[in-house]
């Protein structure tokens, strides 16, 4: 059972513009061709912050276009906010807010020895790192630039905690980079 942080960025290391759009993925390549079929069979749980959620509430017909389903995930989520957000009918969605190590234990129960999705967005991802929880981080880069924009992973990080373990082309405009975290020298980031 890992804790896996699964995203795409542009080749600037950034997860969405500034305005949370992810226009710039879409054109890159097809969902079905890349990891992600063999990569959700795998997840027990997810989670994700408010403003993932949010891009998600904001584009359910696109969703529903391509996944059949205004909520594409048939496992539980765990949505960080602290708003209120409207639910999604018929999905499992937990809204909760504060640390991240309570709710990971919860998370694990529900994942049932299946994978731990890390959804979104960047600073999410790195309290599940503070934390000691994060396992893996799956980056699938873009051949795009956005100048600026919500960055990928917003901690310092030095090697040699992050193990690259695959590089692997998906198209002409994606890759996909594998990175283990090695956790017997997390005392050494800043």
């Amino acid at each position: 059972m890992k804790t896996q942080y699964y995203t795409a960025t542009s080749l600037d290391g950034f997860i969405a513009t500034e305005d949370d759009s992810l226009d710039w993925l879409f054109p890159l390549g097809d969902l079905n061709n890349s990891s992600y079929p063999a990569f959700i069979s795998e997840i027990g749980s997810l989670a994700m912050g408010s403003a993932t959620y949010e891009w998600m509430l904001r584009n359910a017909s696109k969703i529903a276009e391509e996944a059949g389903s205004p909520w594409p995930y048939a496992q539980p989520a765990w949505v960080f906010s602290s708003r209120m957000l409207p639910r999604v009918d018929g999905a499992d969605v937990r809204f909760v807010s504060g640390d991240v190590s309570p709710v990971h234990a919860k998370m694990r129960a529900a994942a049932d020895g299946k994978n731990i999705w890390i959804v979104g967005g960047g600073e999410l991802a790195g309290q599940f790192y503070d934390a000691g929880l994060l396992d893996e981080l799956i980056v699938q880069i873009g051949s795009v630039t956005l100048g600026k924009g919500k960055p990928l992973f917003p901690r310092r990080v030095l090697s040699p905690i992050l193990r690259l373990v695959s590089v692997r082309q998906m198209s002409a405009g994606m890759a996909e980079a594998r990175y283990e975290i090695h956790k017997g020298d997390l005392g050494e980031t800043a």
